[in-house]
C-alpha cells in the first residue's frame, strides 16, 4: 500500500475528525444535562455519581475476566 496521502484525503480524514469531536462534545452535554437533572430533581446524589464512575473506572482498570 502506497504511504502517500493525497492533500484531499487528509483534509477528509481531519474533517472526519472535526465531526467525532463535536459528536462527543454533543453527547458530553446532553449527559451533563441528565446527570444535572436528575440531581436537582433529588433522583440520584453527586456522590452517588462519584461512587459509580469510581467502581466503573476500578472495573475497566483490572477486569474480573482474563485478558489477552
Amino acid at each position: 500500500m502506497d504511504s502517500y496521502q493525497s492533500p484531499m484525503n487528509e483534509i477528509n480524514i481531519l474533517a472526519k475528525l472535526a465531526d467525532l469531536k463535536e459528536d462527543h462534545y454533543q453527547q458530553l452535554l446532553a449527559l451533563s444535562a441528565m446527570m444535572e437533572l436528575l440531581i436537582e430533581k433529588g433522583v440520584i446524589s453527586r456522590e452517588e455519581i462519584l461512587q459509580k464512575t469510581s467502581e466503573l473506572d476500578h472495573f475497566k482498570a483490572h477486569p474480573p475476566y482474563p485478558t489477552v
